[in-house]
């Protein structure tokens, strides 16, 4: 008998958990980023995250924050609205025995406005279509070590706007990213 392939699920690229695959439920909105993107990202951000803090807002799957864990980050704090998806995340983390993933189920916008926790790494990859870009972008410099980096994955190109640089883009299938650093105006 034939076993039917297995949906809902992303695979951990590189680390400590390389190759694990870590299944999510059926939500709105909910679409992890594409393996060869996560490659791509990560080679820019030079593979090993060893002793680096990471923001994962709108957590989703989980995949960019998992896999920085795996690659030896520090601390990763996952931030997702969706109840469902918040429940996944728990499990994997679980599953993996993930003890420096600190997951949230808050909204993205609050949990910045709240936080005063600041970041090496914030990877932002919001659901199509609601504007979430242009409403947490304001709010992010703050969340961001002086040296720190923002990855933005959006349905369209960002274009560099002051006080954000964009230093690293492109684009595969309808998916635009991108590595922006925040440049002080002062």
């Amino acid at each position: 008998m034939k076993s039917k392939p297995v949906h809902n699920q992303v695979r951990i690229n590189a680390g400590i958990w390389r190759s694990r695959l870590l299944k999510f439920p059926d939500a709105e909105g909910l679409r992890p980023t594409p393996e060869r993107v996560r490659q791509t990202v990560f080679n820019w951000l030079g593979q090993d995250m060893t002793g680096k803090t990471c923001l994962d807002l709108f957590a989703g799957t989980g995949a960019f924050g998992f896999e920085a864990l795996s690659r030896n980050a520090r601390e990763v704090v996952m931030v997702e609205w969706s109840r469902t998806a918040h429940q996944s995340l728990v499990q994997n983390k679980t599953l993996l025995q993930a003890e420096h993933a600190q997951i949230l189920h808050q909204d993205a916008l609050q949990f910045l406005q709240q936080t005063q926790q600041q970041f090496d790494v914030i990877f932002c990859d919001p659901p199509y279509q609601k504007g979430w870009v242009a409403q947490v972008l304001p709010h992010l410099s703050k969340c961001l070590k002086p040296d720190g980096v923002l990855y933005v994955e959006a349905e369209f190109s960002i274009a560099p706007t002051a006080p954000w640089q964009v230093f690293k883009q492109s684009k595969a299938g309808n998916v635009y990213y991108h590595l922006l650093k925040y440049t002080s105006l002062a």
